[in-house]
């Protein structure tokens, strides 16, 4: 049976490139480059790995390259939604959070000139701000396919995401703070205060798609186990059953560490390991483990722990 409607997402999920082909999932990619650099440093597309593996990229960064980040540009969105149009196929972009960069902001100014230059026709192409990021959007994505491929229209999808959204639980932990506050995710002060008390920060998404901080813990066991109990408490079976997305940032034993555990918790988990993507790396830098899954309706959380940061590609 032929999809209902296509899916495009940008590179801030931590897909492969052979899952991207294998969902039927059109990547638009973010860049990263490293200015000033005659050679042009730590650059490129951000293309799932493929240009580079995962450790050569976060070897670099452990050896003091400080790439940034930019969303695709404007034209590359316009070529993208174009195809999309003449495809005649409704399509459905899911994007990396609003509150932490500005690419949901540049896809839609592009499909607006799109419906400009279509005024009598009907343009089914419809933008979702996930209001999350890496991992969590990984888990939203892929549960997306399986809607979709369940005969969900793209109407419904959209309709599905924006509810689903606010149901991914996101907890994750960094070895330095300092690459979030240079990319604008952090205030210097919370920064500077972590790694002065070498404690590691446990983050997670408000509401609005910023970052908030969780808690901390003394070492990273200590942080391990944190984020195993927060799953613990968390985590609910239903809609999506026993399903849980672990991501790391070249810090493989810590992710199989923590996948372990959950599967010891509950032996029936269906555990995914993607690896934190180039865009999201640039500013979380090596080592940070990420867990992700199913739970209740954040918005009924009574409680918001902000940390306010600039909006950014």
């Amino acid at each position: 049976m032929a999809a209902t409607c296509q899916i495009m997402c940008d590179s801030t999920c931590d897909f492969t490139a052979e899952q991207a082909e294998r969902e039927n999932i059109r990547i638009l990619p973010f860049h990263y480059v490293e200015a000033g650099k005659p050679d042009g440093g730590l650059s490129g597309d951000d293309d799932l790995f493929q240009s580079r593996s995962a450790h050569e990229f976060y070897d670099a960064i452990r050896r003091g390259a400080m790439p940034m980040t930019s969303q695709p540009s404007q034209l590359e969105y316009d070529e993208a939604f174009q195809a999309a149009y003449e495809s005649g196929v409704p399509t459905v972009m899911f994007c990396i959070s609003s509150g932490l960069s500005g690419g949901y902001q540049g896809a839609c100014a592009s499909l607006e000139r799109l419906k400009e230059a279509h005024p009598n026709e009907e343009v089914r192409i419809y933008v979702i701000d996930s209001l999350i990021a890496s991992t969590s959007l990984t888990l939203l994505l892929e549960e997306a396919c399986r809607q979709r491929d369940a005969g969900l229209n793209a109407e419904q999808l959209v309709m599905w995401a924006e509810e689903a959204r606010y149901h991914v639980h996101t907890i994750f932990m960094v070895d330095n703070l300092d690459a979030l506050h240079r990319g604008g995710r952090l205030p210097k002060g919370v920064a500077v205060i972590g790694d002065a008390l070498d404690v590691k920060a446990l983050l997670h998404f408000n509401l609005d798609g910023t970052l908030g901080i969780r808690g901390v813990a003394r070492g990273r066991k200590k942080g391990i186990r944190k984020i195993v109990d927060f799953f613990e408490k968390t985590r609910e079976l239903e809609p999506y059953g026993h399903v849980v997305a672990v991501g790391d940032a070249d810090a493989p034993d810590d992710g199989y560490a923590v996948a372990s555990v959950l599967r010891e918790f509950d032996p029936e988990l269906a555990v995914s390991r993607p690896t934190i993507g180039p865009t999201i790396g640039s500013h979380v830098g090596p080592g940070m483990v990420s867990c992700c899954f199913w739970g209740h309706d954040r918005r009924s959380d009574k409680q918001i722990s902000k940390v306010k940061g600039v909006t950014r590609g």
